[in-house]
């Protein structure tokens, strides 16, 4: 098992989304990476930051405006604090070379933390979803490395027709899959803690944010789930984070405690005039 220490305030967030079509989720984020510069020592993201991702050599040639105040926003953020890039099942395609242009690391599927809160078992979350059967052998499918190297061998304009492709698929068939199947399968939770010294799992991906505990194997034990981001096509908006810290771990909710920062941040954003 990978391991990673981080002493002090850590900050860990998952499933932000940006996109183009995301202008006010990107303000509460570039709100929340401010705050975060001011109050953590330590930052992750625990995947799918971006709702898409095809090749870090696209992403870093690209004008679009919206991912370059990204980029940006992340750089200041490595700049002042260790900051952690998980792959989420959207963005999985990060690399070493986004990961040296921010000055960011990039994190293994599953990683042990040691934070002053003491072992946590980190990762997205969506490799615990074994009841969705299909999205798992789509899942092994596109993690292979030859298989990503022929995908990023290819023209960007046929990159981003088979993403469009993949994405519209997969929201398709998400229509017609029950919540059970596309929540975390017990068994798979109860085996990857079973694997560590933690008590802790946190992962993100199920939009379905909360603190589960339970027993095992004669032990208490909790389950962690990271909320995820959406203040353009949600009603009421949501976002949040989790603290981990001397006191223990703690979830935060970007709605009430950004607003404001939100606000202002939009006022002086590049995209607000458009």
């Amino acid at each position: 098992m990978n391991k990673l220490s981080l002493p002090g305030r850590l900050w860990v967030a998952s499933d932000i989304h940006l996109g183009p079509d995301t202008p006010h989720t990107a303000a509460a984020f570039h709100a929340f990476l401010h705050d975060a510069r001011k109050k953590a020592d330590a930052l992750i993201l625990a995947g799918d930051i971006f709702d898409a991702w095809i090749g870090d050599d696209v992403a870093l040639a690209s004008q679009e405006p919206w991912l370059k105040e990204a980029l940006h926003a992340l750089q200041l953020t490595a700049a002042r604090m260790p900051l952690w890039l998980g792959h989420g099942n959207r963005d999985f395609l990060m690399g070493d070379t986004l990961a040296r242009h921010l000055g960011a690391g990039i994190l293994p599927d599953q990683i042990l933390l040691d934070t002053d809160a003491g072992p946590v078992l980190l990762a997205h979350g969506d490799q615990y979803c074994l009841a969705d059967a299909g999205y798992q052998r789509f899942r092994r499918m596109v993690r292979e490395p030859a298989v990503q190297q022929g995908f990023l061998h290819l023209p960007r304009s046929i990159r981003q027709r088979i993403a469009s492709w993949a994405r519209k698929r997969s929201m398709a068939a998400n229509r017609y899959k029950s919540k059970e199947i596309m929540d975390v399968t017990p068994a798979a939770v109860a085996r990857a803690l079973r694997s560590v010294s933690a008590r802790t799992l946190i992962h993100g991906h199920t939009h379905r944010p909360g603190t589960h505990q339970f027993e095992l194997d004669g032990r208490q034990v909790q389950r962690v789930v990271l909320p995820d981001w959406d203040y353009d096509h949600a009603f009421p908006p949501r976002g949040g984070w989790l603290v981990i810290d001397q006191s223990g771990l703690q979830l935060h909710d970007a709605t009430t405690e950004l607003t404001l920062h939100a606000t202002n941040h939009r006022a002086h954003s590049p995209q607000a005039s458009k």
